[in-house]
């Protein structure tokens, strides 16, 4: 099949891994919530990978051949990712030992929002759809990005109708998180997930097509718990065994 022009689905997962990296290794260089311009600007460009990551949470169950396969694959790649994601920025691999913060991987709310997709999905009443989205709401609160990364999902699919509208919701969610951030975590840092909005441009792009190359699935599965443990060994060598994030 020829490529259509634009970015594909592997592009911008490469785009996502890209600033995810960079992002993530600022938090070991430059631990604690630092105000430095310089330094929020380039955090401001590591905003951009949660929204590509939920994007594509939305896209795959709509894709995807084998649901089953692809939450139970989705949900290992998460308790793998917990031990990574803790071990990276000195965090407890026991939740809640200094916060209900920040206690694991944005993976375990994407493996949630991608189940809560099933749910709505489902053919079950819809009241009892909102009955169980509570629990859901709860069991992902404590991970990166909490359950607004949920909701998030859930609207970029329920609103995959129009482009706009997918857009504005994932906003108004990461808005959400934002304030939350803004008066628990750090004002100037609530702000800063507002940055998401420059995925807008980047997802605007996408041509509907995954690219040639059938692996970068496999590479994020591996690269992301690989890289976190090298920003961990990083975080060792440079700081000691000390946390650098809120839960840490």
């Amino acid at each position: 099949m020829e490529e259509k022009r634009g970015l594909t689905g592997n592009a911008l997962k490469l785009i996502a891994i890209a600033a995810m990296t960079l992002d993530h290794v600022l938090w070991i260089l430059f631990p604690g919530y630092q105000h430095m311009p310089w330094l929020l600007a380039l955090h401001a460009i590591g905003r951009i990978t949660a929204p590509i990551m939920w994007f594509f949470i939305a896209e795959g169950y709509m894709h995807t051949h084998n649901f089953r396969k692809y939450a139970l694959r989705l949900l290992l790649f998460a308790v793998i990712s917990h031990f990574a994601y803790c071990f990276a920025f000195g965090i407890s691999f026991l939740p809640f030992v200094k916060s209900v913060f920040n206690q694991t991987s944005v993976i375990w709310s994407l493996f949630w929002g991608l189940i809560t997709i099933k749910l709505f999905d489902s053919e079950c009443k819809t009241w009892l759809k909102f009955v169980l989205l509570v629990p859901i709401l709860l069991v992902s609160f404590p991970s990166d990005w909490s359950c607004i990364a949920v909701m998030a999902i859930l609207y970029l699919w329920g609103k995959r109708e129009s482009f706009a509208k997918r857009m504005i919701w994932m906003m108004i969610w990461t808005a959400a998180y934002a304030v939350v951030y803004f008066f628990f975590i750090d004002r100037v840092y609530g702000v800063l997930q507002l940055m998401t909005a420059l995925s807008i441009p980047l997802l605007k792009l996408y041509n509907g097509q995954r690219g040639t190359w059938k692996g970068m699935k496999w590479l994020f599965y591996i690269y992301y718990p690989a890289h976190l443990v090298a920003v961990g060994i990083l975080r060792l060598i440079l700081l000691g065994n000390v946390g650098v994030m809120i839960g840490g």
